[in-house]
């Protein structure tokens, strides 16, 4: 599952939020810096396990009748199911052929009841635990302004600060065994 793109609005404000804390001025650093944010929210959500900014996502998961959880947390609603053939080809699911969920920790969770010709399914979906940059809990917004802050300023490869992890851990999910769970 590729992460989509962070809407332009979440990453101009993270860019301006890592600008204060460097305490940079004019605009001729925020092409690198809006950059940086892109890359910082990203490991925030891979850190995490958590999408950070909602927007719509895309999974593709085996036809399996067992629940399958998608592969990111912060799960707000799932739309679209949708079987694919083993050419790629598109097959309209009926309502009844699956089903959905999604729990009260934000995992979106999927099964198929009748794949028909489907060996795999495309699941559309939203997921993020803010709706943009303000509205981010105050440790993954300062997390992220300290890795931007420090991916800006060690161009040598350094490793990032202590206190950004310190700041994600709290939000971790963690994975200790494929993600699966009874019909």
């Amino acid at each position: 599952m590729d992460a989509p793109p962070f809407p332009a609005a979440a990453l101009a404000a993270a860019r301006e939020a890592a600008k204060a804390q460097l305490r940079v001025t004019g605009d001729n650093e925020d092409a690198l810096i809006a950059s940086y944010a892109a890359s910082a929210l990203t490991l925030c959500e891979a850190f995490t396990g958590r999408a950070t900014i909602a927007r719509e996502w895309r999974a593709v998961l085996p036809a399996a009748r067992g629940w399958q959880a998608l592969g990111i947390g912060g799960v707000t609603a799932i739309g679209a199911v949708n079987g694919l053939s083993a050419d790629g080809d598109t097959i309209a699911f009926g309502i009844d052929a699956y089903a959905v969920d999604v729990d009260a920790e934000g995992c979106g969770w999927v099964r198929v009841i009748a794949p028909g010709a489907a060996g795999r399914v495309a699941v559309t979906f939203s997921a993020g635990i803010a709706g943009d940059w303000a509205s981010l809990p105050a440790p993954i917004a300062q997390g992220v302004v300290l890795l931007i802050a420090h991916l800006f300023e060690a161009r040598d490869g350094a490793s990032p600060p202590a206190a950004v992890s310190a700041l994600w851990r709290p939000w971790r999910r963690l994975r200790l065994a494929r993600a699966e769970r009874a019909a």
